[in-house]
């Protein structure tokens, strides 16, 4: 099988560059740096050719930030990288990622061993879900019902890679929202355990991408509408999920 790494970077963001050698470092494959999308830098006039609020259902309810618009475009391009290539998976990470435990080539074998090409096979920084895909042993995978959020490292078939690209030429929310949604791309989304990855964002400087202080009432509504956004997607990737299976 075919994998390389795809280490996502901002080159405005020169003191992540040493983390982007250790990631390299830290990954026993082929590994390829490429230049992320810098949201502010965008011009205005992409921004209603890309997004469309209430694009899909359940609605997103939050305005797209100019760095999260940046962030799902980098994504996009590293898994146009991986049909460009014509590769059976790209192992995508973020440039705020360290590797944090020994059983990490463990993991990422049995992720690649496991891995069908439809699949989206996430790192998570939190264990969560149920489900094991396969004989449980100490590196294994779940298939959760509601996929966590974040993008920190994924493990990406080449079909998903095709899949997501069609279900993301615009786009309401912020792309690991979208992953989320299974029945609208139609790729199985995974999660590999243990959890062998941390994030280091704030020893890097912060995060890339940031929110604005909202004013109380705003922000309010925005705690209130998660969950119910939460169980929205969950319900329709069950159902996604049995029709599938039947």
């Amino acid at each position: 099988m075919r994998v390389e790494a795809i280490i996502v970077h901002l080159e405005q963001a020169a003191a992540r560059r040493p983390q982007v050698d250790e990631i390299a470092r830290s990954i026993p494959l082929p590994t390829r740096v490429l230049p992320a999308v810098d949201g502010r830098r965008l011009d205005a006039s992409v921004r209603p050719r890309l997004v469309r609020p209430r694009l899909h259902a359940p609605a997103y309810p939050f305005r797209l930030l100019d760095t999260e618009i940046g962030c799902f475009l980098s994504h996009r391009l590293a898994w146009q990288a991986i049909l460009d290539g014509r590769l059976d998976a790209g192992l995508i990470v973020e440039d705020d990622v360290a590797v944090s435990s020994p059983l990490f080539r463990q993991v990422l074998d049995h992720a690649i061993a496991a891995l069908e090409p439809g699949d989206f096979i996430r790192f998570p920084l939190h264990e969560r879900g149920e489900g094991h895909v396969g004989t449980p042993v100490e590196a294994a995978l779940i298939e959760p019902r509601l996929p966590g959020l974040g993008m920190q490292m994924q493990l990406v078939g080449r079909d998903a890679a095709r899949l997501l690209l069609a279900a993301s030429e615009i786009f309401d929310r912020p792309v690991d929202s979208l992953v989320q949604m299974q029945w609208l791309h139609g790729a199985r989304v995974l999660s590999a355990r243990p959890v062998v990855i941390r994030e280091i964002d704030f020893a890097l400087g912060g995060t890339t991408v940031q929110r604005k202080r909202m004013p109380l009432v705003r922000k309010a509504a925005h705690e209130l509408g998660r969950p119910i956004l939460r169980l929205a997607v969950r319900v329709a990737n069950e159902r996604w999920r049995r029709g599938r299976a039947a």
